[in-house]
C-alpha cells in the first residue's frame, strides 16, 4: 500500500478586480484582452471550503471578501512587481490593504515617480529611505548578530514604517546592535517587546512525522529531486543523517540536508512507498507554484497540531533571534501556531510561500510567526517544487525556443532571461515549471 506526503497546500478562489491588473508588454506579447491575469496565472480560481472557511474565521471577512481579497492580491503582487522594475533604486516597498487587500500602496523616495505608480491604480507614497538602503543596513545587522541573544530577537524592514525595525526585550540592546553594525539610528525604529521567539517542535506522538522516532515536526511541502520523492521541512526539526516514520508510525524517509541556525531549512528523501502529491490529506487544497506574496497578503498555515489558521505577511526578509542562535531571511506573519506545527507549510492563494519556523504566543490568546521561505529551499537543494499541474500557457511540445529560460530553476524578481530571441525580466520571485514561459504569464515576465 502507498502513502501519500501529507502537505498544507492551499488553494484560493479569485474573481477578476479592476484597478489592480496592469497592462501587457508590447511587441509580440499576448494582448491585455488575451494575456492571462496574474489571478489566473497563479491559479486562484480554485478555493476549497478549508481555506475560505479560514480565511473568513481569522480575517474577520465572509466569504465573498475572501473570494475578492485572494484576487486582488495576486494582482496586487504582478503590479508591484512591474512598479519595483520600473522605479529601480528608487523603490521603497509595496504593501495590500483593506478587508479585501482593494489598496495596492507602492511606495518611493522620487516624488517623480508618483505619476507612474497612480497611472498603474496604486496608491503612491513619498517616503526618505529606499528599499535597498533599508536592506543595506539589515544585512549589517544580520553579520554582526552572530551569537544569540534575547536581548534583540527579532529585526526587519519595514516597508510601512519606511524603516529598519529592531525589537529590544532589554532596554539598551537595540541601540547597541546599532552602534556595533554601524547602522544610522536615523534608518531605524526600536519597539519594545516581551516576547521571545522559539521553535515550534514538540516531543509528543500521535500524527504528522517522527524524528528517529521521537521528536514531532510538520511535513511542509512534497519535492521532487529527479525521480527522488521527498518533501522540504523546517531545519531545526532533524539533522543530516536523522530517519524519519509516518504520523502512521510506518518508515518513511531519511533528512539529506539541514541548516539551523542562520536559515531553517531542511529536506527528506523518502523510500518507495512514500509519493509526492500536491494534496493535503483529507481535503482537496492543493499547490499549483511557488510565487512570492506581496506584504499584508493574506497567508494561511497548516500544522499537525493546530490545523489551518490563517493571518497576513507583516514583513519579508526578517531576522530573528532563537534560543540556539539567529536566523535570516525568514518571513514575518500574523498567523497563530503552537508547538509541533514546525515545517508545514504556509500558502497565499495557491502559491506556497514556506515552511514554519518558529514564533511566540499561541492560536488561543494569537501569536506572531516566522516561515522560512520556500524558494530559497527549493534553490539550495535542486529541488522540485511538486505542483498540480502546468501553468496556464499551452504545456505542449513547444520545439526549441532557444534561450536561458529553464522550468524548474528559482527566478528571483530582477533576474533576466532571454526565450524566443526576446529578453525578460523576472517581476515576482517563483520556482519557473512547464507552461510558464516568459510569453505565457505577464504576471511573472516582463518584456524588455
Amino acid at each position: 500500500m502507498l502513502h501519500r506526503l501529507c502537505t498544507g497546500a492551499v488553494v484560493a478562489a479569485a474573481l477578476l478586480v479592476a484597478g489592480l491588473s496592469g497592462s501587457a508588454s508590447a511587441g509580440t506579447e499576448p494582448s491585455p484582452s488575451t494575456a492571462p491575469g496574474a489571478a489566473q496565472t497563479l491559479k486562484s480560481a480554485e478555493a476549497p471550503p478549508a481555506l475560505v472557511n479560514a480565511m473568513s474565521r481569522d480575517l474577520g471577512i465572509d466569504t465573498r471578501q475572501a473570494y475578492t481579497r485572494l484576487a486582488n492580491e495576486a494582482e496586487a503582487g504582478a503590479t508591484a512587481g512591474r512598479l519595483r522594475a520600473d522605479l529601480g533604486k528608487d523603490f521603497a516597498g509595496a504593501w495590500v490593504r483593506g478587508a479585501e487587500s482593494a489598496t495596492l500602496t507602492v511606495a518611493t523616495t522620487d516624488r517623480a515617480d508618483i505619476p507612474a505608480i497612480e497611472a498603474r491604480g496604486a496608491t503612491a507614497r513619498l517616503v526618505r529611505h529606499s528599499l535597498a538602503d533599508l536592506d543595506a543596513a539589515k544585512a549589517r545587522l544580520d553579520r554582526t548578530a552572530r551569537e544569540a541573544t534575547t536581548g534583540t530577537p527579532v529585526w526587519y524592514v519595514d516597508v510601512r514604517d519606511n524603516a529598519l525595525v529592531v525589537e529590544e526585550a532589554r532596554p539598551g540592546a537595540a541601540r547597541a546592535l546599532l552602534s556595533a553594525a554601524g547602522v544610522d539610528s536615523s534608518l531605524a525604529k526600536i519597539v519594545r517587546t516581551s516576547e521571545l521567539p522559539r521553535p515550534l517542535y514538540d516531543l509528543r506522538g500521535g500524527d504528522a512525522y517522527y524524528i528517529n522516532s521521537g521528536s514531532r515536526c510538520s511535513i511542509g511541502f512534497p519535492v521532487t529531486r529527479g525521480t527522488q520523492h521527498g518533501f522540504a521541512t523546517a531545519g531545526h526539526c532533524g539533522r543530516a543523517g536523522n530517519s524519519t516514520t509516518g504520523s502512521n508510525r510506518v518508515a518513511q524517509g531519511t533528512f539529506q540536508a539541514s541548516v539551523f541556525p542562520g536559515s531553517d531549512m531542511a529536506w527528506v528523501a523518502v523510500n518507495s512507498n512514500w509519493t509526492a502529491t500536491p494534496t493535503v490529506v483529507g481535503s482537496a487544497v492543493q499547490v499549483a507554484g511557488s510565487t512570492q506574496a506581496v506584504v499584508g497578503a493574506s497567508v494561511c498555515r497548516s500544522g499537525s497540531t493546530t490545523g489551518w489558521h490563517c493571518g497576513t505577511i507583516q514583513q519579508h526578509n526578517t531576522s530573528v533571534t532563537y534560543p540556539e542562535g539567529t536566523i535570516t531571511g525568514v518571513t514575518r506573519t500574523s498567523v497563530c501556531a503552537e508547538p509541533g506545527d514546525s515545517g508545514g507549510s504556509y500558502i497565499s492563494g495557491s502559491q506556497a510561500q514556506g515552511v514554519t519556523s518558529g514564533g511566540s504566543g499561541d492560536c488561543r490568546t494569537g501569536g506572531t510567526t516566522f516561515f522560512q521561505p520556500i524558494n530559497p529551499i527549493l534553490q539550495s537543494y535542486g529541488l522540485t517544487l511538486k505542483t498540480t499541474s502546468s501553468g496556464p500557457g499551452d504545456p505542449g511540445d513547444p520545439g526549441d525556443p532557444g534561450g536561458t529560460w529553464s522550468a524548474g530553476t528559482v527566478y528571483q524578481a530582477g533576474a533576466t532571461v532571454t526565450y524566443g530571441g526576446a529578453t525578460y525580466r523576472c517581476i515576482q520571485g517563483h520556482q519557473a515549471q512547464p507552461g510558464w514561459e516568459p510569453p505565457n504569464v505577464p504576471a511573472l515576465w516582463q518584456r524588455l
